[in-house]
C-alpha cells in the first residue's frame, strides 16, 4: 500500500522525502518497481505469444480488429489501439492484402432493372434482400474459373456459392436455385440485387426470378459502391483464401470455396457488421460473446 502511495505522489513530495517519512529503505522500493515491471513484461509477452499463435493458426488473414475478437474469446480483453500496437509496432504482423483490380471499362448498356436499394444495405429480417455477383479465380495451370455467390444483407451470411468454368446465366441460376433450396421456407417478397452483368439481364435468369416471385434490383453500370456488400465479401474472399493458396483441380477449388463460405465465413469469422459476432450468431440470436461488444477503450 505504501509503495503504491509513493509511486502515485512522488512528483508532489519527492521519492527520498516519502521514503524517509515512511521508514522504507530505497533498495526495497526499487526492488518493488522492478518486480512490477517484470510482471507487466511477463503479461505483455504472454499476450504477444497468443497473438502470434492466433495469427499463424489462421494463416495471417486476421487484422487487428478481428484479432481483438479472437483474443476476447480467449479471455484477453484489450482495446483496438492496444492490439494494433502489439501487432504492427511490436510483432510486425499485418493481415494479407489482396491485389488491386484493374480499372473498369464501360461497355454497351443492357436491359436493366431499377436500383431498389439505393445503397441502403440494411435488411430488417432474414431472406428479405440478397446480393449476388461474380468473380474470377485461377487454377495453377492458368485456366480461369468463375465464382457466383449470394449473401443475405440481414447478417451478411453466405447463402449459396458455386464455381464453374463459364461465367453464364446457367451458373447464376444454379447459385440462386441452391440458395432457395437451402431455406426451410420459400422466401416471400425477396429482392435480389446485382450489377448489370449479362448473366443477370438474360432472358433465362429474368424468367427464373419471375417464376419464383423474386424482384430484381440492379446497381448502376461501373459503380461498385451500389453493390458494396458483395465487393466487400469478394475482397475478403480473395485476401483470405484465393491469394494465399494454389488450386490444381476443380475439386480442390470447390472444396476450399465451400469450406471458406459455409464454415469459416458464416460460423467462425467475426463480422464488424454483426457487431463482431459471426453471421450465424447474428442470424440465430446467439449471444455467447456478449462481452466482446464493449466500447473501444
Amino acid at each position: 500500500m505504501a509503495y503504491r502511495f509513493i509511486e502515485k505522489h512522488q512528483r508532489d513530495f519527492g521519492i527520498r522525502w516519502l521514503l524517509r517519512r515512511m521508514g522504507i529503505f530505497p533498495n526495497a522500493y526499487y526492488n518493488y518497481l522492478k518486480q512490477t515491471k517484470a510482471a507487466y513484461r511477463a503479461k505483455r509477452n504472454g499476450i504477444c505469444r497468443k497473438i502470434k499463435d492466433i495469427y499463424h493458426e489462421f494463416g495471417g488473414i486476421l487484422g487487428y480488429r478481428s484479432m481483438r475478437v479472437f483474443l476476447a474469446r480467449n479471455q484477453i480483453f484489450l482495446s483496438k489501439t492496444t492490439v494494433h500496437k502489439y501487432m504492427n509496432k511490436e510483432l510486425h504482423l499485418q493481415c494479407v492484402c489482396r491485389r488491386k483490380r484493374p480499372g473498369y471499362k464501360k461497355g454497351h448498356a443492357h436491359k436493366i432493372f431499377p436500383n431498389l436499394l439505393d445503397r441502403n444495405f440494411v435488411a430488417d429480417k432474414a431472406n428479405q434482400v440478397w446480393c449476388t455477383d461474380f468473380t474470377y479465380v485461377f487454377l495453377t495451370n492458368g485456366s480461369m474459373r468463375y465464382n457466383c455467390t449470394i449473401i443475405d444483407l440481414y447478417d451478411r451470411s453466405v447463402v449459396a456459392s458455386e464455381t464453374g468454368k463459364w461465367i453464364t446465366s446457367d451458373l447464376a441460376i444454379l447459385t440462386l436455385e441452391k440458395a432457395l433450396h437451402s431455406q426451410k421456407r420459400r422466401p416471400e417478397n425477396l429482392i435480389l440485387h446485382s450489377d448489370q452483368g449479362s448473366q443477370f439481364t438474360s432472358v433465362q435468369f429474368i424468367l427464373y426470378c419471375r417464376e419464383h416471385g423474386i424482384t430484381q434490383s440492379m446497381s448502376a453500370a461501373g459503380c461498385p459502391y451500389d453493390n458494396a456488400p458483395m465487393e466487400r465479401y469478394y475482397n475478403t474472399f480473395k485476401a483470405e483464401l484465393i491469394n494465399r493458396f494454389n488450386f490444381r483441380t476443380d475439386e480442390e477449388l470447390a472444396h476450399a470455396v465451400s469450406e471458406y463460405a459455409y464454415v469459416w465465413y458464416n460460423q467462425v469469422r467475426p463480422h464488424s457488421y454483426d457487431d463482431y459476432r459471426t453471421p450465424y450468431e447474428a442470424r440465430y440470436g446467439l449471444d455467447q460473446f456478449r462481452q466482446l461488444r464493449y466500447k473501444n477503450a
